[in-house]
């Protein structure tokens, strides 16, 4: 049972977290932060947060757990504001999708007191965002993973993985440097590419044509479009070293299938299929496998 959780974003991500909590009875009050007072208004409404909190000080007394679910850029200047209240025992997380950066913020605001710092990263999401987008049951049958410091205690590490479980999380653990290699490969790029596609399609001249006959495989390869444009923007500059090795992998890989295409050749461009199929394939059984089906959604 958790006592005190101060949320520093009440979002999707920060939101849900909560949410999750309080569904499983596993916190006695949830604190709220955050830029927009519009915002945070509407978490105290709709129960997400009990309290939203008038300063930094009033957060942090007495909290036992700090989630940080803002976009990464701004670990730092959250960090610098949340020092001069850390109270010994309270133990900070974040949400972020890129992990080296976060850690280099951690360390240059907080110093000794980065042992307080657990970093972490839930793999789930909605292309929706805000309050209203918030579910309890988000994280259900979904990896967290955990990238502790050698700084970081092994109570503290195991309070973090214990508040994701009580979500309905499965714990993972990773380095920071192996986190962002992966993540660039199977997230952030698939995020860059769908922003590329539905910006290049508005930009055509004829954009509402194509817009009207898009269909499925377009409303599916385009859904995380509709994600933060603030928050991938930082994910990307953050991740860009990695993220710049994927693409330009990627960008390979168009080269190469254009030279296909453009020599009509039909047993190379299927040979890229089929291994692309299978591949999809055995992901998909794996994923189904591994995951149970997420319960009813519930905490609005």
């Amino acid at each position: 049972m958790l006592g005190k959780v101060v949320i520093v974003g009440a979002g999707l991500i920060g939101g849900s977290f909560a949410l999750a909590l309080k569904e499983a009875g596993a916190v006695r009050e949830v604190v709220g932060m955050g830029r927009s007072p519009k915002a945070m208004a509407r978490a105290r409404e709709l129960g997400i947060v009990d309290v939203v909190a008038d300063s930094a000080q009033e957060a942090m007394a007495g909290a036992d757990l700090v989630l940080l679910a803002a976009p990464v850029a701004q670990t730092g200047p959250i960090l610098a504001s949340l020092l001069p209240h850390l109270e010994p025992g309270t133990v900070i997380t974040d949400a972020g999708s890129t992990k080296a950066d976060v850690v280099a913020a951690a360390r240059a605001v907080l110093g000794d007191r980065v042992k307080q710092f657990v970093p972490g990263h839930p793999i789930a999401g909605r292309e929706s965002n805000g309050p209203d987008a918030a579910l309890a049951g988000l994280y259900r049958g979904k990896k967290t993973v955990i990238t502790p410091l050698p700084e970081n205690s092994a109570g503290d590490v195991g309070l973090v993985a214990a508040a994701w479980r009580l979500c309905g999380a499965i714990i993972h653990t990773l380095t920071p440097e192996q986190h962002d290699a992966v993540f660039a490969a199977v997230s952030h790029l698939p995020h860059l590419l769908a922003f590329a596609l539905v910006d290049d399609i508005a930009r055509k001249p004829h954009a509402d044509l194509l817009f009207q006959y898009a269909a499925s495989g377009f409303r599916d390869f385009t859904r995380i479009a509709g994600s933060s444009p603030e928050m991938w923007r930082d994910i990307s500059l953050a991740n860009r070293d990695a993220l710049l090795t994927e693409l330009d992998a990627y960008l390979a890989q168009l080269t190469a299938l254009r030279a296909l295409l453009a020599a009509g050749d039909s047993a190379g461009l299927e040979a890229v299929f089929d291994n692309a199929q299978r591949a999809r394939r055995a992901w998909g059984d794996a994923i189904e496998a591994s995951e149970p089906p997420p319960g009813p959604e519930s905490g609005k």
